[in-house]
């Protein structure tokens, strides 16, 4: 893959998992020798109004990832795409596709007048043959569950996580062991993951219609019985206060080193990736950096 993985995708398949999520699936360039592994991350980019595919840097960035952004950059607002970080949910070498789930925000996801947020508007009215663009992955930020020296694994996340979630519980071994608690908005949100693992699942419901909340997977979590017996490793993510809550239970409450938490704050309750970063994001950003640095 070149130095710089940008392509343009092209959507071949739409489906309704549920009434708040959406499995598409996109075909294009690079998509022959396409590197996966669970837990997959890479950003799309969405069109702005009035185009018909997100417009990207002319070529000339000779390569180079920052050249490339700086490019990117210069796009004049009103014409940049909007980025956005999503999980690969599957890849078919066979096909040469790859599968990205959508969560639709909102009371009523049925149409795209009801969700909120560009990602999610184009996620609610996709259509075969629509294009976005895609930049990454890169395994340079892989980061691989320790099977090796954890007795057993804690997923915890809202809807936003379920398709890391499930690519990592449907990637164990035989013989590992897993327990996750997932928030949804009620049970018709639930999804079953085909696994060799021994997983066992905990759904927390809100009832309320709506995603994203993250008071009752805390609760959940917090309300949870004596953790197994042996070394755990905690995979967190979702709304990012909810996620800073959870890890200060689990540190504070059930005794966890921070060495044995991967965190992660997909989004943030009244704010938009284009806002600026709270402290406390700032403060994840550098606890996460001096983490991966060992």
């Amino acid at each position: 893959m070149a130095d710089v993985p940008v392509a343009l995708i092209q959507v071949t398949d739409v489906r309704r998992i549920s009434p708040h999520m959406a499995r598409i699936t996109f075909a294009g360039d690079g998509l022959d020798d396409f590197p996966t592994w669970p837990d997959q991350q890479l950003k799309l980019c969405f069109p702005k109004p009035g185009q018909t595919e997100p417009r990207l840097p002319d070529e000339g960035a000779d390569g180079d990832v920052m050249r490339w952004y700086q490019a990117f950059l210069a796009i004049p607002e009103d014409q940049r795409p909007w980025m956005r970080s999503y999980t690969v949910r599957s890849y078919d070498p066979v096909r040469q596709r790859i599968t990205v789930d959508f969560v639709l925000h909102g009371a009523s996801a049925s149409t795209a007048d009801a969700v909120s947020g560009p990602a999610t508007r184009w996620a609610a009215s996709a259509a075969v043959g629509d294009t976005l663009a895609r930049y990454g992955p890169a395994a340079l930020y892989a980061r691989p569950l320790p099977l090796d020296t954890a007795d057993w694994l804690l997923f915890a996340g809202d809807e936003t996580a379920l398709p890391a979630i499930g690519s990592l519980v449907e990637a164990l071994p035989p013989g590992a062991r897993a327990v996750a608690y997932i928030e949804v908005a009620d049970p018709a949100e639930e999804q079953l993951f085909t696994t060799e693992a021994d997983l066992t699942v905990h759904w927390v419901h809100r009832n309320d219609g709506e995603a994203g909340h993250g008071d009752a997977l805390l609760s959940a979590v917090r309300e949870a019985p004596p953790f197994p017996s042996g070394s755990v490793f905690a995979w967190l993510a979702g709304e990012a206060g909810m996620v800073r809550e959870i890890r200060r239970h689990l540190l504070g409450e059930r005794g966890m080193d921070k060495r044995q938490i991967d965190f992660t704050g997909y989004w943030r309750r009244k704010l938009t990736q284009e806002d600026a970063p709270t402290q406390e994001d700032l403060a994840e950003a550098q606890e996460r950096a001096a983490m991966a640095a060992g």
